[in-house]
């Protein structure tokens, strides 16, 4: 009789479709995490009086909350199926210890959650300690999440994935010649494109919707045309200004690496004296155009400017290797200020945006960390992938991604966000944990800006979410 010498039990076999069934059991655990708070939330949960079937009661509500009350127990069973399945897999097969114990850790606290959902089915919602079954079940999300890093780590890791590239002295990166054009208006044009560049436009679509995400939340349907562009346009002013202080302070480094090696004060295109110039230009600007609005906003912006000039630029990035982790908060800070520009304080749901930011940074730089990890090494900043590989970068993107899915449901319970910002949230973070798993077996740079590129499109997708959802239903 012939062994079978597969990895893991049939219909499984391959070690990929076992972490293909880790990566949707982990999306399932999600999925019913953001329809558990949509039901609670919606009041449909009092549906359904009884367990485990779903009877209609005396006086029924409406039937779209009993059609959401059924989704919640049809997708628990089918959550429930996933995570025994992926701990039976892990058991039977040829799976690392720490992923067995993880699933069966897993599957014990599906089970209490099962138990206590029981419960407050049966009993009423005042029969548990509140909040105690969406924490069982970000718990799960977790520790699935923790298994699924820990089996590609084994699967695709690899203990040799270092950079061996040392950084290029300063004096062995002259500036590269560029031949200027010899007609006027062409020079204006070179020097006007230059100037542009410097205020790094293309982070400011994303960083733009943050702020508008913040206002939305705040304001509703409220929400004022004139708040609108005044927020808007300081934080233009401010991302700009922001943008050419970190080409001034970075045009030695910039000359080492082939990406930026061709910025205009790398090139000596623009004088740093004018470059300087220009930035506290922009930021007088973007502070006179806050203060309109009002002092909270004005000075969050200041110390957006600050922080990512200074802090992040100068302290942080060719410092420590947290640097991606900790200069998040400079992108988290435009949800602050859109939310102070409607209440003029920085209240729970603004802050609740902001952590979504955080958490999303490094899941999404990290990707663009790999593809570049050998230019970031010539520049001799210590990014993850440099400092620690990149088996340990590719995990520590899914730690976050996980971080940020949990923070995105946690904005489901805090705010009055509805079905469409929860189906946004579902959907493109699965294609964003596809693309993440992919990194791992594919290992090359283009997988990494498919990865960079999925992160940009859930968070864009999610924060037109909150947008639409906010103003208008």
């Amino acid at each position: 009789m012939a062994v079978d010498s597969t990895p893991f039990p049939r219909p499984i076999r391959t070690r990929p479709r076992f972490t293909g069934l880790l990566a949707a059991t982990a999306l399932g655990v999600y999925l019913l995490v953001v329809v558990g708070a949509t039901t609670s939330l919606s009041g449909a949960a009092s549906a359904c009086s009884s367990w485990p079937l779903c009877t209609t009661p005396v006086d029924p509500l409406n039937q779209t909350e009993l059609a959401i009350a059924w989704s919640h127990r049809l997708a628990a069973v089918v959550v429930g199926l996933l995570v025994a399945g992926a701990a039976l897999a892990a058991g039977l097969g040829d799976a690392d210890g720490r992923v067995r114990l993880t699933l069966l850790a897993a599957l014990g606290l599906y089970a209490v959650q099962i138990g206590v959902g029981a419960v407050t089915a049966t009993m009423g919602t005042a029969a548990i300690v509140p909040g105690l079954h969406l924490t069982l079940g970000v718990l799960t999300f977790g520790v699935v999440v923790l298994a699924l890093a820990w089996e590609l780590e084994v699967a695709t890791g690899s203990t040799d994935d270092g950079v061996d590239v040392e950084p290029a002295p300063a004096a062995d990166a002259p500036s590269p010649e560029r031949e200027l054009p010899d007609g006027t208006v062409a020079r204006l044009s070179l020097t006007t494109r230059a100037y542009v560049s410097m205020t790094k436009p293309r982070l400011m679509w994303l960083l733009c919707l943050v702020a508008a995400a913040g206002m939305a939340l705040a304001a509703g349907p409220a929400l004022d045309a004139p708040t609108v562009v005044a927020t808007l346009l300081g934080g233009v002013l401010a991302i700009g200004a922001s943008g050419t202080f970190n080409h001034v302070l970075e045009r030695d480094v910039d000359r080492r690496m082939s990406r930026t090696a061709d910025r205009p004060l790398a090139t000596d295109l623009v004088p740093v004296r004018n470059a300087v110039l220009f930035g506290l230009f922009l930021t007088g600007a973007s502070l006179s155009v806050f203060l309109t609005i009002n002092p909270l906003a004005a000075a969050l912006g200041l110390i957006a400017i600050v922080f990512y000039s200074v802090v992040y630029t100068l302290v942080l990035k060719p410092n420590t290797v947290q640097n991606t982790v900790i200069g998040g908060a400079a992108g988290a800070l435009p949800a602050l200020i859109g939310w102070a520009a409607v209440t003029n304080e920085i209240g729970l749901p603004g802050l609740a945006l902001a952590g979504l930011i955080f958490l999303w940074t490094p899941a999404h730089f990290y990707n663009l960390a790999l593809a570049y990890r050998e230019d970031y090494a010539r520049g001799g900043f210590p990014m993850m992938p440099v400092v620690r590989g990149a088996t340990a970068t590719r995990k520590h993107i899914l730690y976050y991604l996980a971080g940020t899915l949990v923070s995105a449901a946690a904005l489901t319970w805090i705010t009055d966000l509805g079905w469409l910002y929860a189906a946004t949230v579902v959907v493109f973070g699965a294609v964003f944990l596809h693309f993440a798993v992919r990194l791992h077996f594919e290992r090359t740079e283009a997988a990494a800006f498919r990865s960079f590129h999925a992160s940009n499109a859930f968070l864009g997708a999610v924060l037109v979410a909150i947008v639409v959802d906010a103003l208008v239903f």
